[in-house]
């Protein structure tokens, strides 16, 4: 399968954990972690259930890998997730060494993967990623959050 097929195979998994976290009313975000071409981790938001600022996808899928490889680092490791990671998210993603990391929908927001700040830009930062590649399944990613939105206003 070539790369572009991948990252949208494993997209469709995360946006699979997006619509958990749709169905809990929590913000549909969702992330897979894959290593050798296997989702070994996933996790999807879950800040609100969880009254935890700190319980986003990405956070819940990299504790979940690190249990997974019993190890801190996720070395060869990439992660899906429907959202530009935020700035906590990306720390824990340069922090746990994954070296692909894949997003879908840009966060004009909170982005820190190059729409409000880039991290990966920092070279005083020590860790980086190999890869950080957004726009994956980015309509579908997006539309979920604006559903998301319209249903609570």
């Amino acid at each position: 399968m070539n790369t572009i097929k991948l990252n949208e195979f494993f997209m469709q998994e995360a946006l699979k954990e997006a619509n958990l976290s749709f169905k809990k009313n929590e913000v549909p975000v969702g992330a897979v972690l894959v290593h050798e071409n296997k989702v070994i981790a996933c996790g999807h938001n879950l800040c609100i259930s969880k009254n935890n600022p700190c319980a986003h996808a990405e956070i819940i899928a990299i504790q979940n890998g690190c249990k997974s490889l019993k190890n801190y680092r996720l070395i060869n490791c990439s992660l899906y997730v429907t959202l530009e990671p935020c700035v906590m998210c990306l720390g824990a993603i340069f922090n746990a060494r994954i070296s692909k990391l894949i997003f879908g929908a840009y966060d004009l927001k909170t982005g820190a993967c190059g729409s409000t700040i880039s991290l990966s830009n920092n070279k005083d930062l020590n860790h980086h990623c190999t890869s950080i590649t957004g726009g994956i399944l980015e309509k579908e990613s997006r539309e979920l959050l604006q559903n998301f939105f319209k249903k609570k206003r």
